[in-house]
């Protein structure tokens, strides 16, 4: 039986750092953002209905999803948000579900499922045990800022868009606190693996 993990945090957390740390053991990481890209492609069924939902001035000059715009739009208003949501999730599932059982086929014992809004979308489901990416408020903050070139209204906004990380603490199998070292991420994250047993069956 493979061992599921969904790894989750915030926005700014530092859960790609720790999702680079898994493949650099070669734990095989599907990532949901990556998935939730590749949907919204010309072509795809969740492009044409979001087309439908919030109108043809979403799209670049070349006819693909502009990001920054759609994302202006859902940031701010919870039914547009929830809209998009209803449209992307699903087909993002189905694509992570697919590779998942590849993984699982071709031999793998542990499979990270990467999804930023594990919690907030009830997606535990999919998993059998969940690591929680976990920072201070204002280090995710101040973060943000710099690393998205935000004023500070905007980005509290993308923060506050998710569930606060301290309610998530409760929700999560395990937590790894990201305000110290890379260093000292990568040494709880042993430490978690070991304790599941997962770096013996890798």
């Amino acid at each position: 039986m493979a061992l599921i993990i969904g790894l989750t945090g915030g926005i700014a957390s530092g859960k790609s750092t720790v999702s680079r740390m898994l493949l650099d053991i070669n734990i095989p990481v599907i990532d949901a953002d990556l998935e939730a890209r590749k949907v919204v492609e010309k072509g795809e069924k969740a492009y044409v209905r979001i087309i439908e939902t919030f109108g043809s001035e979403i799209l670049t000059a070349t006819g693909d999803i502009d990001r920054v715009k759609l994302g202006s739009i859902v940031f701010h208003d919870e039914d547009k948000r929830n809209q998009l949501n209803a449209i992307v999730h699903p087909a993002v599932r189905e694509r992570m579900n697919d590779k998942k059982v590849k993984y699982v086929d071709s031999g793998n014992s542990v499979v990270i499922l990467d999804i930023p809004l594990l919690f907030e979308s009830k997606l535990t489901h999919m998993v059998d045990k969940t690591i929680l990416v976990y920072v201070d408020a204002e280090v995710q903050l101040n973060r943000l800022m710099s690393r998205n070139q935000l004023i500070e209204s905007e980005a509290m906004a993308r923060i506050k868009s998710q569930m606060p990380l301290k309610e998530k603490i409760k929700l999560a199998d395990a937590v790894i606190d990201n305000n110290g070292t890379i260093h000292d991420t990568k040494t709880q994250l042993i430490q978690i693996l070991n304790n599941w047993g997962v770096l013996e069956k890798a």
